[in-house]
């Protein structure tokens, strides 16, 4: 299987640095502002072999026409914000209208928690973010530079598109049941045609 995610998020609040922790095992130490880099990654999630191809986006605000793009490319989304900037929580997020579902597979991230010292961003504050996006959003704080909790928010966005993708295939299923019964009068009986 191969899952597309889409990191998003203001600039600075350490896309690249957890995308590249992920990737890579390494920890960039300087900033330097990305347009659009892409990387693939195969993981093993649930005893599942998968490929990773993980999308991580421009911050800037002039690059707003590309973000419209990542968002109908994605299946699931790592939103990230710092918690050590007041500024930085207002999220860049899928917008229903661009992804076409209520609710896309998202992950809520709170990065750069090693500097609690620094913190703004209250932990209470990013889970209550997370829970007002609906759909069973999950929330994780993470440090790239520390290598706490990395993995486990793209694996996290891994399992919720396997979730969505599983309920919508038994909503399906529901679906054709229902109507099979319909075209039945109701009952359970079935009729064949020789």
């Amino acid at each position: 299987m191969e899952y597309k995610l889409v990191v998003v998020g203001r600039g600075g609040v350490g896309k690249s640095c957890l995308t590249i922790r992920f990737v890579a095992n390494h920890f960039l130490e300087e900033y330097d502002p990305t347009i659009e880099d892409s990387y693939r990654k195969r993981a093993y999630i649930d005893d599942e072999s998968c490929v990773l191809d993980i999308l991580d986006t421009a911050g800037p605000e002039e690059y707003s026409a590309m973000r419209d793009r990542y968002m109908r490319s994605g299946q699931g989304f790592v939103c990230v914000y710092d918690i050590t900037s007041r500024s930085g929580d207002g999220l860049l997020r899928p917008h229903p209208t661009v992804k076409d579902v209520d609710h896309p597979a998202m992950v809520v991230v709170g990065n750069k928690c090693d500097l609690e010292s620094q913190r703004q961003v209250a932990v209470a504050e990013g889970a209550a973010l997370a829970q007002s996006l609906g759909g069973g959003c999950v929330f994780l704080e993470t440090s790239a530079k520390a290598d706490m909790n990395v993995q486990e928010c793209f694996f996290a966005a891994v399992r919720e598109i396997r979730r969505l993708t599983n309920n919508n295939n038994d909503d399906r299923t529901n679906s054709t049941k229902k109507k099979k019964k319909n075209m039945n009068g109701g009952n359970s009986q079935r009729c064949y045609l020789s």
